[in-house]
């Protein structure tokens, strides 16, 4: 008999409900403000602000799970006797990395400018959250419309990726003493001042109008040539084949994984620097443009290598692939398709020249870093110079190749040439730095019996 009581005293529950909303739903409406078009405006804005920074913290994520791909790279192409250091050299970089950046990295990067060539505040996040309980927004060299902590973190993923370009070029012989002092000295220095040179705005080749959309020169082109400027200093591991014969990789199933999850990062590497989604189209065309010069760049170097050497060559196909990518970096947002394709393939036979190139120089670079990094960093810088599509680059001047004469492309050269000067010189001064207190090279039992087991 309970049991069938209890339906009804439901419903009964349900009817006297719906009575009092209906009785009251009308004074309530009444007593709230009518919205006018400034509430409606700074609600927009607040969605806005919110869509975006889910996006740009997913691409940072994707961005900072790169290193991932970094270390099985290098773990695949090197020989065994190398393995673990180079793993917990690819680890403990990011570690390092988000310390030195916090401290005095990101305020050189982004805080306000002096001169255009260095920050001078916003050093180990000093803006406050306010008393309201809001939070500080962007930075003085920003105008991302990002709360500062979302900004810091995505420029630490791609911090910590200049330094672990380095890590491979000189993997299999270098003092983890040393590693852990250069890749603090990158982080806190040397690729800040260039991160403020391009990317604050008040930096004085971002004023010129040089174009670098993700990274190919202030992250790559600065990773790549560190890398060469090491390589050569601390020289080649020891029982390496001779000059012109790459040695073996040791384990090419884990160099395909770390080359797959590289390119799936460069889709948050690039498309997340659009930072925001208000513009939808630009990020549909950076990552087609990505995803295109990849695939041209792989297919072209495995082609090529082919016409040299008659066998399909696995480590050139990755290689020529992160190549291509290296290369759109720069322009993904200011080029075309077609032009996408046009860098990859130039990016493609670049890697197997510029690999021929640093054997002829007899410096051992494990993973070809200098190559895919250097190489192809500064041409994909250049590359906005002749192919950047007016409609599209910041200035609205277009390449040389397509009617824009030789002002964007003064710039870019200008740029590139800046930067990668710098950057030799710098490393040079760390690196000797480090080769003079006897912290840049494994001590001889090391090269003797193995890094990983010594």
């Amino acid at each position: 008999m309970n049991q069938r009581i209890r339906p009804l005293h439901r419903l009964l529950a349900l009817a006297i409900g719906s009575m009092v909303f209906a009785i009251f739903a009308p004074t309530i409406v009444q007593a709230a403000d009518p919205p006018t078009l400034e509430s409606l405006a700074d609600t927009t804005t607040k969605l806005q602000i919110s869509i975006d920074t889910t996006w740009v913290m997913l691409t940072g994520f994707i961005v900072f799970f790169m290193q991932t791909g970094f270390a099985m790279l290098e773990a695949g192409l090197l020989r065994q006797r190398g393995v673990v250091n180079a793993l917990v050299e690819n680890f403990i970089d990011p570690c390092i990395t988000i310390l030195v950046w916090w401290g005095v990295g990101f305020g050189i990067a982004f805080g306000t400018s002096a001169g255009g060539f260095i920050g001078t505040d916003t050093f180990f996040l000093s803006q406050l959250p306010g008393a309201d309980g809001s939070y500080p927004m962007g930075a003085p060299g920003s105008t991302a419309a990002l709360n500062t902590y979302t900004l810091f973190f995505f420029q630490f993923a791609f911090a910590a990726t200049a330094s672990t370009i380095t890590t491979g070029s000189m993997a299999g012989r270098a003092n983890f003493v040393g590693d852990l002092i250069y890749s603090a000295i990158m982080g806190a220095f040397s690729y800040p001042i260039i991160v403020h040179w391009v990317w604050n705005s008040e930096g004085w080749l971002a004023k010129m109008g040089f174009h670098d959309f993700a990274g190919s020169a202030v992250v790559h082109t600065v990773g790549g040539w560190t890398a060469i400027v090491g390589a050569y200093l601390i020289g080649p591991r020891p029982g390496r084949p001779a000059w012109g014969t790459l040695p073996p990789a040791h384990n090419l199933g884990l160099a395909t994984l770390g080359g797959m999850i590289l390119w799936f990062g460069w889709f948050g590497f690039n498309p997340g620097s659009t930072l925001g989604t208000g513009n939808t189209g630009l990020i549909g065309l950076v990552t087609i443009n990505t995803a295109l010069a990849s695939g041209a760049g792989a297919l072209t170097a495995i082609f090529f290598q082919y016409t040299r050497s008659q066998k399909w060559d696995l480590t050139y196909c990755l290689n020529g692939a992160l190549a291509g990518l290296v290369g759109i970096t720069a322009g993904c947002a200011f080029v075309l398709p077609w032009a996408a394709v046009l860098i990859g393939i130039t990016g493609g036979i670049l890697i197997v020249v510029g690999i021929d190139l640093i054997e002829a120089m007899h410096i051992d670079d494990p993973v070809s870093a200098f190559a895919v990094h250097g190489i192809n960093g500064m041409m994909g810088t250049i590359a906005v110079g002749f192919l950047g599509q007016k409609e599209l680059t910041m200035n609205g001047k277009a390449g040389l190749l397509l009617g824009g004469g030789f002002d964007l492309l003064g710039v870019q050269i200008l740029g590139i040439l800046a930067i990668a000067v710098f950057t030799f010189a710098f490393a040079f001064v760390m690196f000797s730095g480090l080769k003079a207190i006897d912290k840049l090279r494994v001590h001889p039992k090391g090269d003797e019996i193995g890094i990983d087991a010594y």
